[in-house]
């Protein structure tokens, strides 16, 4: 077999071909959110779930931590998501210091205006959420004008679910609370009591309702009864609101018998007039 001789500057086909020429990059520039204006940096923020804004995008710098603590972020959320709010709510903001941006960031973040403040309100997770000390299927036996009842509470702290004091003590706000159960077919009948109270920062009672020993006779047919109530032109220094259920008789408390509590509520909303 004789060798292919190649001149030089010569190449043989398959080597031509072989070679691919390198591809040419362009060099971009990458633009870093973070050489933003402030102005625009803001806005591009603004965009973002308040979630979001509180819980990862305070880690990523200094800088913008900064603007996710300050308050002028969460006004621009405001005046753009809570249109409808956005008058009533700029009448009565926090105090221009370091916290009334978390004020204002955790009413963004959790949205108490119009939802149900009441965790497991239908106590379909094993009564989660509901203070039942000594807690037997879901209820406490308690004392209650000398009898043995059955008991369970919740107690909202107001702020924690977003509101802040300058808010609450606007005259704006109300607070419905309500309660839906059932008095099922064949059950025995009992007595109920729905107790709720608005307390103050020391948990000293400001106002509340009660449906004073509210009678279910139960028959050949299952009933329904809703129990509710509006708490308007609220004292000023609401903090927290006692939420309790009471029934008679520990067997009326069983889902097979009796009655069964089937959708709890408290719910905030604002006047807009």
């Amino acid at each position: 077999m004789q060798a292919v001789r190649v001149r030089p500057g010569e190449e043989t086909m398959d080597a031509s071909a072989s070679r691919v020429p390198p591809l040419e990059t362009e060099s971009e520039n990458v633009l870093d959110l973070s050489q933003l204006p402030p102005e625009l940096l803001l806005a591009v923020l603004s965009l973002l779930p308040p979630r979001t804004l509180l819980g990862r995008c305070r880690q990523v710098c200094r800088r913008w931590r900064a603007l996710v603590d300050a308050p002028g972020l969460w006004l621009k959320i405001l005046a753009r998501d809570h249109r409808a709010l956005w008058p009533v709510v700029r009448s009565c903001l926090p105090r221009a210091d370091a916290a009334s941006a978390c004020l204002l960031g955790r009413f963004c973040a959790r949205g108490p205006i119009g939802r149900n403040l009441l965790r497991n309100p239908k106590s379909k997770k094993g009564f989660r959420k509901w203070t039942v000390p000594g807690v037997q299927d879901g209820w406490s036996l308690q004392d209650k004008a000398g009898l043995t009842c059955c008991y369970r509470k919740k107690v909202l702290d107001l702020e924690e679910e977003g509101l802040w004091p300058e808010l609450l003590d606007s005259g704006k706000v109300e607070i419905c609370v309500s309660d839906w159960l059932i008095g099922r077919r064949w059950g025995n009948s009992c007595t109920y009591d729905l107790s709720v109270q608005l307390l103050d920062a020391n948990q000293a009672i400001l106002d509340q309702f009660s449906t004073m020993l509210f009678p279910i006779w139960n028959g050949r047919h299952t009933s329904f009864f809703e129990v509710s109530h509006v708490f308007s032109n609220l004292k000023k220094g609401v903090r927290f609101v006692s939420f309790e259920h009471w029934m008679w008789d520990l067997e009326f408390c069983s889902e097979q018998c009796g009655v069964y509590l089937t959708n709890s509520s408290v719910i905030v909303s604002i006047r807009l007039f």
